[in-house]
């Protein structure tokens, strides 16, 4: 993942504020300033994926480029860096670090473009309230509904793993293998379970990371 880091500002409090204790100068407070940062990466070519404060006044913002259309290099990070740096000043943002970066494996997904990028891909999402019982929730992005106003999302939840899922599903698999050909299986899988979320009513949503480390031995023996 590409990094920079803009270390010339002075470390200050563990929230971003304006330099007066107001809450971020003229940008705001956080809602500003995600606009801010936004519209700022938005003039430049990019897209924000992700604004988190944290301690020590770090201010951490991940970037995208349009649709994924290229990977995010060090370059761009450290271009974004100081235009971002420069913009801070002058609207009197104070922070203790600013770090850039792109988007991880783990990749969080928070407006309507997002998900349909990402249709049919598992993600993890956290709701706001709870859904029969549960806030936490893994599947596969089935699509989005709804309309501009009231954006939805469907996802296809994962079935729930038992203690033992597992090695009951190998010995399920192994004797499945051992039918005659074309003999219909005893019990029929039960159909996904597909599940519409209100985009309003998601607190966070991020991509599964999915790694594929086959193949990776082939190409360290070359």
């Amino acid at each position: 993942m590409a990094v920079a880091k803009d270390q010339e500002h002075v470390a200050g409090a563990d929230k971003v504020r304006g330099k007066d204790g107001s809450g971020g100068g003229r940008a705001g407070g956080p809602v500003a300033l995600h606009a801010l940062v936004e519209a700022s990466l938005e003039g430049m070519g990019y897209e924000l994926v992700e604004l988190e404060r944290g301690a020590g006044g770090v201010l951490k913002v991940t970037l995208d480029t349009p649709g994924g259309t290229r990977p995010v290099m060090i370059d761009d990070c450290e271009r974004v860096s100081r235009q971002l740096a420069h913009v801070f000043t002058v609207e009197n943002v104070d922070y203790g670090r600013l770090e850039v970066g792109s988007p991880g494996v783990d990749r969080r997904l928070s407006r309507r473009r997002d998900f349909e990028r990402f249709t049919g891909v598992q993600v993890d999402i956290r709701l706001r309230a709870l859904l029969d019982g549960r806030r936490n929730l893994r599947g596969r992005l089935a699509g989005v509904g709804g309309d501009e106003a009231s954006p939805s999302v469907r996802l296809e939840l994962a079935p729930p793993r038992a203690p033992g899922d597992g090695a009951r599903r190998r010995a399920a698999g192994k004797a499945a293998a051992g039918k005659v050909k074309g003999k219909a299986n005893a019990v029929d899988a039960a159909p996904p379970q597909v599940v519409e979320l209100a985009l309003s009513g998601i607190e966070s949503a991020r991509l599964v990371p999915e790694l594929n480390f086959r193949g990776m031995g082939r190409d360290a023996s070359k």
